[in-house]
């Protein structure tokens, strides 16, 4: 069991490390810190226990995801405003794109939840989770087109929401 917890935190620090290269540069959180801080919350709350690695991966997702909105809103109430963390909705890191204020995006992925909830599970396990598609399908246990439906849709869905609707 030792080593499949370890596997297990290896790929939750896999997934921090990928989902803070997409962050600012100087983000004073590093994947050790962000991978420790998911799973403590994951155990504290109870969601680590009697479930299987998929649905455990998009729990985790979902607590870095919430872990770097807090750090967002804690730095936000310091500064006042200023330098609010972004984050893209492209995964390729060698893509030119715009990037969304973190709290936008959080506002705009609640939204999307009370649409269809597994379009933002998609959404927040590709970008605070890191996962790639075929994970993403494996952890909801749906096909990979519909993971890949689901993402075309809401990366739109988003991207029309954080523009004010324009587009």
């Amino acid at each position: 069991m030792q080593d499949a917890s370890q596997t297990l935190y290896a790929e939750i620090r896999r997934v921090a490390a990928g989902q803070l290269r997409s962050e600012r540069r100087g983000h004073t959180l590093c994947a050790t810190d962000l991978a420790n801080e998911a799973v403590v919350r994951l155990i504290d709350s109870g969601g680590a226990a009697g479930v299987d690695r998929g649905e455990l991966l998009r729990r985790a997702a979902r607590q870095c995801r919430q872990i770097l909105v807090d750090h967002a809103r804690r730095r936000n109430r310091i500064k006042r405003g200023g330098g609010r963390p972004t984050l893209s909705l492209s995964t390729d890191p060698a893509a030119t794109h715009q990037a969304h204020d973190v709290l936008e995006l959080d506002e705009a992925l609640a939204k999307l939840a009370e649409l269809d909830p597994r379009q933002a599970d998609v959404v927040t396990m590709r970008l605070f989770g890191g996962l790639s598609m075929p994970q993403v399908a494996q952890a909801l246990g749906i096909s990979l087109r519909t993971a890949e439906n689901d993402w075309a849709f809401a990366k739109a869905w988003l991207r029309r929401e954080l523009s004010g609707g324009e587009r």
